[in-house]
């Protein structure tokens, strides 16, 4: 299984990234001859949390999408604890790592914060087990967006239904809404999504058009306090409102992570693309996100299309917790690369450096052979030799 390079989506191939780099070597195109700098690995078949210090644990993979389509309307989510390494790197601001997360893990995909990018078709109903055989503690699934029966909404104060560490459970989640949704653990939900227990539920439309360029993106702020805790790193009482967010992501990175082409979520593209972004806010603050020299318009919001009629040119989207903004442009500047952040300056930082924090960028393929993107792929812990 190969992972296109850029933000989860419709990014470049290995082949094609490297050739826009300059690196066109046998060895490179056969992937030999990229390196990942301080890069953590994921791994499977973890041991039970209960016997596992945090050093035992694996790394998380950054978030696949999963075509629940093409898997027969089926996928089993399962759950297992894990170390997430925000920024790596001993530079700009870092490293900032959580010693441990709570962690979606779709069939054999690695496990994943965000969890797994679940892509399935209007009418195309799916059934979700939530596989909680790894898990030391209870959790649910709660999928927002699309209608369905009571006992599947996966709220345990409402509907008597949890899953028990070592138990599984299977949902039946209709498509009947189509567009861009949010899923999480709604069990101690302040708790569990702080921890990872979230992803991105999309239902295309029948008769979908792909838009050129086609990408998934989660932001989302956090308290650092909570995973050190549970990492065992906090000797601490922690009071859920005193929640002060510390570290800020896109797709579970913070830059310069967040630019790297494999690790991160670069917005790769090509001059005069149409290119569709995804925004979903799994935090609980808003954040104004805002792109350098291009003008967009938001297409969908929530499951809902924009009437053309209401649709204008913008360059900040402002996104509530919880809310999902599909916005569209189209690549019309001058070849280069352009930053995508939020505007609030305090949530693009590590720590007290700055830049950091939630950013990426948009990143013209015709100028990935330059000196200043050599530069910052060192920066976010990738060379192409």
């Amino acid at each position: 299984m190969t992972t296109p390079f850029g933000a989860p989506g419709t990014g470049l191939s290995r082949r094609e990234f490297l050739a826009a780099t300059g690196v066109t070597g046998v060895s490179a195109l056969a992937g030999c001859s990229s390196k990942t700098i301080n890069a953590p690995t994921a791994a499977t078949n973890t041991p039970n949390e209960a016997q596992t210090s945090s050093s035992d644990l694996p790394y998380t993979s950054p978030p696949t999408v999963v075509n629940v389509d093409e898997q027969g309307g089926s996928v089993t989510m399962g759950t297992q604890p894990a170390r997430h390494a925000v920024h790596p790197l001993d530079s700009m601001g870092g490293p900032v790592e959580f010693p441990r997360v709570w962690v979606w893990q779709a069939d054999d995909h690695d496990p994943s914060v965000p969890g797994p990018i679940l892509r399935t078709t209007e009418g195309n109903d799916m059934e979700v087990t939530l596989d909680n055989t790894n898990g030391r503690r209870p959790h649910t699934i709660h999928f927002h967006g699309v209608t369905k029966s009571w006992k599947n909404d996966g709220v345990p104060t409402s509907t008597g239904i949890k899953v028990p560490a070592g138990e599984k459970h299977t949902y039946e989640i209709p498509a009947n809404v189509p567009g861009t949704h949010l899923y999480h653990c709604h069990l101690q939900t302040h708790r569990h999504i702080d921890m990872g227990m979230y992803g991105i539920f999309r239902v295309d439309p029948e008769g979908y058009e792909p838009a050129d360029r086609e990408y998934f993106m989660t932001i989302k702020d956090w308290d650092s306090r909570i995973p050190k805790k549970w990492g065992g790193e906090g000797n601490f009482t922690y009071d859920t409102t005193s929640r002060t967010p510390d570290v800020f992501t896109v797709n579970g990175k913070s830059a310069p992570r967040t630019l790297h082409p494999e690790q991160g979520s670069p917005i790769i593209v090509d001059q005069g693309d149409l290119v569709r972004v995804h925004l979903v806010n799994g935090g609980y603050m808003s954040h104004p996100m805002h792109i350098h020299n291009h003008r967009f318009q938001r297409v969908e919001k929530d499951g809902g299309v924009v009437p053309e009629a209401a649709r204008h040119d913008i360059d900040v989207t402002n996104i509530a917790p919880a809310e999902r903004h599909t916005i569209e442009f189209t690549a019309d500047a001058d070849p280069g690369i352009y930053l995508m952040h939020c505007h609030k300056v305090n949530h693009v930082m590590n720590g007290s450096f700055y830049p950091g924090g939630m950013l990426t960028g948009v990143v013209y393929r015709s100028v990935m052979d330059s000196d200043i993107f050599s530069q910052l792929m060192e920066y976010a812990g990738y060379e192409p030799n």
